[in-house]
């Protein structure tokens, strides 16, 4: 790379809770200086770690808060090697001039697949009769269990895994029907209904498939269990705090469901080496999984193949298609002009006063792209020659200024 670009050995990349081996090989393609941890960093270990860093990688657990980005003045970007993104401080990133990418497609099918074994597994009642087999008890009988062919599923969330889940379930002959606060297209034979407690009443087996935010959570508690069909089912493979465990203990125990699939939890352990605890252990025929809806070898590499990516094209070229939080701006590279990027605040003029700054060095813009997303603006610029740093230095010290990179 020319000289005016920030070397390459010098961009520091985190990647912490075990990142796929593919996007580590990514990353060291590019000659970046890499650290990758297995296990997520707490709040107070994360800010002293990431004020050296540039490029932060996480997966689910590591909670990227205000307090954390106060102390990522370097940082330039976070991947989510997940499909959420709840887990950052995503408004705040923003502001700070942070882009935020992830893989919202990669593990679709993995968690897809789980959701409908587990189906099959709750109405077949495979662990209790595994568990008695184990203490050799043969328990043949058929009580309580059931083909999955003609039950109706009710899907909360109809997005990408939700619309998955539907097609492998209407495949096994399940009628579906679907709750989601926005409207979607139908797969197949899906019906949507038009609230929560429509789907609960009719349900025979009930998924969850939504983000985790004020609207979401606790939203299956003990009044939503009331509303069930009595002997139903209920998965959750989406966020920990979607459904109070609580509550569905004593639905359990009740006998108003009966069974239950959980892979996600309020508070998970921060590595496999700590004790996990549940309020579900021990009662009968409820599947407890480790978080590992998206844990398939398939799955984890194009997250990391995917992800790595994003985050490598917006460090090489300012590109920021796939970004959750930042404007989608990408300009083709092209001849020997030199690349600007400027983030800035979102009001009236900067372009201009961003010109006047280059004229009054004689550089000449050759092409330029500017797109804003609410409180910022995301401007990159192309010109006929090597950056003059007292440029630089003087678009940084503008008050609309929050970020200036050269890249080549």
């Amino acid at each position: 790379m020319p000289k005016s670009s920030f070397p390459k050995d010098k961009i520091r990349v985190l990647l912490l809770e075990n990142i796929h081996p593919a996007a580590v090989a990514r990353f060291e393609t590019e000659s970046y200086h890499l650290e990758s941890l297995s296990s997520s960093l707490d709040e107070e270990e994360l800010c002293r770690k990431i004020e050296s860093v540039h490029l932060l990688g996480i997966r689910s657990k590591t909670q990227i808060t205000p307090r954390v980005l106060q102390h990522a003045r370097r940082l330039w970007a976070i991947g989510c090697f997940c499909i959420g993104t709840n887990q950052v401080d995503l408004a705040q990133a923003r502001r700070q001039g942070v882009a935020v990418f992830n893989a919202p497609y990669s593990n679709t099918r993995s968690v897809a697949e789980l959701v409908i074994g587990e189906i099959i597994m709750l109405l077949r009642r495979i662990f209790p009769k595994s568990l008695a087999a184990h203490n050799k008890i043969w328990d043949k009988s058929s009580a309580g269990c059931f083909e999955v062919r003609g039950k109706t599923l009710g899907i909360i969330g109809y997005g990408h895994i939700g619309s998955q889940v539907s097609i492998l379930a209407e495949a096994l002959g399940m009628e579906v029907i679907y709750y989601d606060i926005a409207e979607k297209l139908p797969m197949g034979n899906a019906k949507a209904v038009h609230s929560l407690v429509d789907l609960l009443h009719r349900a025979e087996v009930v998924t969850l498939h939504v983000p985790e935010d004020e609207s979401t959570i606790n939203m299956i508690s003990a009044a939503q269990f009331k509303l069930m069909k009595p002997g139903s089912y209920l998965l959750n493979l989406s966020r920990g705090r979607n459904v109070n465990l609580s509550d569905l203990r004593q639905a359990l125990r009740e006998g108003r469901l009966a069974g239950a699939a959980i892979d996600v939890f309020p508070a998970e352990p921060q590595s496999n080496q700590e004790a996990f605890e549940s309020e579900l252990q021990g009662l009968p025929n409820v599947i407890l999984t480790p978080h590992i809806g998206g844990s398939t070898l398939e799955s984890q590499e194009d997250i990391g193949v995917k992800t790595s990516e994003k985050l490598i094209t917006y460090m090489n070229t300012g590109a920021t298609i796939g970004s959750v939080n930042f404007p989608e701006v990408q300009l083709p590279v092209q001849g020997m002009r030199h690349r600007v990027l400027h983030i800035h605040k979102n009001v009236p003029g900067v372009v201009s006063t961003f010109s006047q700054e280059f004229a009054r060095f004689g550089v000449n813009i050759e092409s330029q792209i500017l797109k804003t997303e609410e409180d910022i603006g995301y401007m990159v610029t192309d010109v006929d020659r090597l950056i003059d740093r007292q440029i630089i230095a003087d678009l940084k010290k503008l008050e609309v200024t929050i970020k200036v990179r050269v890249l080549y």
